[in-house]
């Protein structure tokens, strides 16, 4: 019998699952072959979620955005811990959060991005500290950096596999210990930006990176434009930018970035809509929405950029409720898209 050809298919999407478009062909027993137009895979379905935060009390919101259309968040459940600077990270399916600032936790809560609802366990950090970042690629999570003020501050690197939960394990270390530092991620690389430490006091411009799949110590990626913390990173699986931060006594809008698979320093990308510290990001495949925290007020401001083209934020629209602290995880990012 005769082949039954679909043509001009523009997209395909599961559950959690892949995208795909071009040409599709599917024989008299329904067997489908591959496209032969587009056939780039693009993880999860464009959501963005920000996780908890600070907003006087702590707040447990769980807000969700679409990353493709501009508009205000909207209520996704409730944090189980909640806790403002936790860090995080994502795979296509899964958000994960760690740490804090008030409780100084292990815990680690996660979401199904795809499915509105409240936190849940997934289990356990090797240390208990605040003020982390995290990164990914497709199946490893990574936590890394943390501090108890006033003397405490760890240079920790750990990982878990994030179809499954459980307890991490030991990763490597970084350069230097310090907190309130910024990370994203290629699909082989995890970049550790900026920072503070305690003793000397003082802000921090290194970037570190680490080679995900392999286990081992972080090494020397490059420098921000300045020395600085309290910053947030995102992008893509290409280009990581690193956004806002704090030098004291002044909170600034600057977005910066760097191309993963050169090393070399930061490179001046444009501004935020508004200065800020303690915010965080969220990406797909070409853009980043971005919420820039306290100023010195909490904010409820979300911009956003085209990661490849350079200049300045544009309005995005606004959080369920003015916080800093948050955790972010989208599921296009957290597929590498």
């Amino acid at each position: 019998m005769s082949e039954i050809k679909v043509n001009n298919i523009q997209s395909f999407e599961g559950t959690h699952g892949p995208e795909i478009s071009g040409t599709v062909e599917m024989n008299s027993t329904g067997a489908m072959s591959l496209p032969r137009g587009d056939t780039t895979y693009r993880g999860g379905r464009g959501r963005g979620l920000f996780y908890g935060g600070n907003s006087g009390p702590i707040n447990k919101t769980i807000d969700s955005i679409t990353i493709s259309t501009l508009g205000n968040a909207v209520d996704f459940g409730d944090a189980l811990d909640g806790d403002p600077l936790m860090g995080s990270c994502a795979s296509a399916i899964r958000g994960f959060f760690t740490g804090g600032y008030f409780s100084v936790s292990n815990n680690i809560d996660y979401v199904t991005i795809s499915s509105t609802g409240n936190g849940l366990d997934f289990g356990d950090c090797t240390v208990s500290t605040g003020r982390r970042t995290g990164c990914n690629n497709a199946s490893r999570g990574i936590f890394m950096a943390g501090g108890i003020e006033p003397a405490t501050q760890f240079d920790t690197i750990e990982y878990f596999t994030m179809a499954s939960t459980g307890n991490t394990s030991d990763f490597g270390n970084l350069t230097l210990a310090r907190d309130r530092t910024g990370g994203s991620s290629s699909a082989t690389r995890g970049l550790c930006y900026g920072g503070y430490t305690y003793s000397p006091a003082g802000h921090q411009n290194l970037i570190d990176y680490i080679t995900i799949s392999s286990t081992g110590d972080a090494q020397d990626f490059g420098d921000l434009t300045s020395a600085k913390s309290a910053g947030f990173a995102t992008g893509n699986s290409t280009r990581g930018l690193h956004a806002t931060h704090f030098a004291n006594p002044t909170n600034y809008n600057t977005i910066e970035y760097v191309t993963y698979s050169s090393l070399g320093d930061a490179i001046d990308f444009g501004d935020t809509v508004a200065t800020g510290r303690y915010g965080g990001g969220n990406s797909n495949a070409t853009r980043s929405v971005l919420a820039t925290g306290m100023n010195p007020s909490n904010t409820n401001n979300i911009c956003f950029v085209e990661i490849s083209t350079l200049g300045n934020a544009s309005d995005f629209g606004d959080l369920t409720a003015a916080r800093n602290g948050f955790g972010t995880a989208s599921d296009t990012n957290g597929g590498l898209g």
